[in-house]
């Protein structure tokens, strides 16, 4: 019950602060969700980091990851809104949008969480 706990209250923070950037933020560009993007990205990396310090010797405790990890970076990134918003740049017709919101997501994404790890290894 309480590792629940512990994803249930950092995911509460992490998806509060995601409505704030994306509120923020989205409304910049209309074609490129930047609040989500941003949301996403910076969920990868510190994802990384905190996985990275967790395998590192043991820095984190399991509940401290569940926490930060599971909880708020769960949180914090959101694939539904990012396939809701790639459904509806198709649907408008938006395909080169649609493909650079998409590769430039999932590759930085994927590039964030490498580059946290990174950070971790060297902290």
């Amino acid at each position: 019950m309480k590792q629940i706990l512990l994803v249930f209250i950092g995911g509460g923070f992490g998806s509060a602060l995601r409505y704030i950037v994306s509120k923020n933020l989205n409304s910049f560009y209309p074609n490129f969700f930047l609040g989500t993007f941003l949301s996403n990205i910076l969920g990868c990396l510190l994802i990384g980091i905190l996985l990275g310090l967790s395998a590192k010797e043991k820095i984190l405790t399991q509940n401290q990851t569940l926490l930060l990890a599971t909880g708020f970076c769960g949180g914090f990134t959101t694939f539904s809104t990012f396939a809701f918003e790639k459904y509806n740049l198709l649907k408008t017709g938006e395909l080169l949008y649609f493909g650079f919101y998409l590769l430039s997501s999932i590759i930085t994404g994927i590039l964030a969480v490498g580059i946290g790890i990174y950070i971790s290894k060297h902290v």
